[in-house]
């Protein structure tokens, strides 16, 4: 019986060994393998690419309403008010006043290349009231200007300008002879005494927007002095001879003007104008500077700085001036 056993476990042993062999030597043919072999470069799905076509198509379009405007325009409104009050017992001395002052500027300019027209008008006027001493006038001034001009070339201009100035009431010196101080004014001007009408025609050079020189070679200026009862009360009574109410004079008229901001909140704005007379001496060139300096607190409030510096030998055979610093509102529009 053993050796039954151990004959089946030979047995088998070696029919497992014939079957491998067997098994292993079995050829495959690689040929036919290839042939079938999928290629995903060649059995992939086919795709068809056609070049992309852009056409143009008329489509209706409505034109917006659009204008163009060649108008540029500005308002500025000022007022300053000042208040200050005094008991009859104080100490320290005072009197009790009130002042108010106002100034309006327009400005306008028409710009379609190459013509250009511009015109401004500023208007100034303020007055005090102290106790004891009545209302006295601070500020007065009527300016208009307007100026039509051609371009020449990039910077040079052909103008003509119409100008006018004068004042809106009568203006007093508190001052006599000798330098005192008086209660009782003598009224030296007024309404169109003196009133001035320039007539200008020249080049006018514009290098910045906010620059330009004026270069009046042709220049008429007449001088008006229509109140008569200030005669004798100004020295050459402006330079209008006595019995007559104007004079006209033929002169150089040379206008430097600059409207500039300096800083965001801090604004300069100044005219300086020199007029010389070709039928007097040089004596008589008259020299004029108005500036304005602007120092913006927020929208509504500024500080106002404004000075005028003036040397016409036909007002006074000295050089004058005014200026003036005030906390008031101060609106622009746009």
């Amino acid at each position: 019986m053993l050796k039954f056993g151990f004959g089946l476990i030979v047995f088998t042993l070696f029919f497992s060994s014939a079957f491998a062999q067997k098994a292993d030597s079995l050829k495959a043919d690689t040929n036919l393998l290839n042939r079938y072999r999928i290629d995903p470069r060649k059995d992939a799905f086919p795709m068809r690419i056609r070049p992309i076509q852009i056409t143009e198509e008329q489509i209706p379009v409505e034109l917006l309403d659009y204008k163009v405007s060649y108008w540029h325009k500005s308002i500025v409104f000022g007022l300053n008010f000042s208040q200050s009050a005094f008991s009859n017992n104080w100490s320290a001395g005072g009197i009790s006043s009130v002042s108010l002052g106002t100034n309006f500027d327009f400005k306008a300019e028409y710009n379609k290349t190459p013509f250009d027209y511009t015109s401004e008008t500023n208007l100034i006027y303020g007055i005090a009231a102290n106790k004891g001493q009545g209302e006295r006038k601070t500020n007065d001034r009527i300016f208009l200007d307007n100026k039509v001009a051609t371009q020449l070339s990039k910077h040079w201009f052909l103008f003509g300008s119409l100008s006018f100035e004068s004042q809106f009431s009568a203006g007093y010196n508190y001052v006599d002879a000798s330098g005192n101080a008086v209660n009782q004014g003598l009224m030296i001007s007024n309404f169109m005494a003196p009133g001035y009408l320039t007539e200008s025609l020249g080049l006018e050079y514009k290098p910045t927007k906010y620059f330009d020189l004026r270069l009046g070679t042709g220049t008429a200026k007449q001088t008006f002095v229509l109140d008569t009862t200030i005669y004798h009360n100004q020295p050459d009574n402006y330079g209008v001879k006595i019995g007559h109410t104007f004079v006209n004079q033929l002169a150089l008229q040379v206008v430097a003007s600059i409207d500039k901001d300096l800083m965001p909140n801090l604004h300069i704005n100044a005219r300086y104008a020199l007029f010389v007379p070709y039928e007097q001496a040089l004596a008589y060139t008259t020299h004029r500077l108005d500036a304005t300096l602007t120092a913006k607190v927020n929208r509504l409030i500024n500080v106002t700085m404004n000075g005028t510096f003036l040397y016409d030998k036909n007002t006074s055979p000295k050089p004058q001036g005014t200026e003036g610093l005030a906390l008031g509102v101060n609106y622009k529009f746009p």
